[in-house]
């Protein structure tokens, strides 16, 4: 079952982006490095609650 999760910024703690994933193949916290529109470049997301 795939669930709902916010992706925000490390550098300016917006949360910019909304995806989902699959619990079972990754548990932990997803990060990946997408454009944030605020700091006007790419960055490392992290996912939130």
């Amino acid at each position: 079952m795939r669930t709902k999760i916010t992706l925000s910024c490390t550098e300016c703690k917006q949360r910019n982006y909304n995806t989902t994933k699959e619990k079972k193949n990754h548990p932990d916290r997803m990060e990946t490095k997408k454009y944030c529109p605020r700091c006007k470049r790419h960055t490392l997301h992290r996912e939130t609650k």
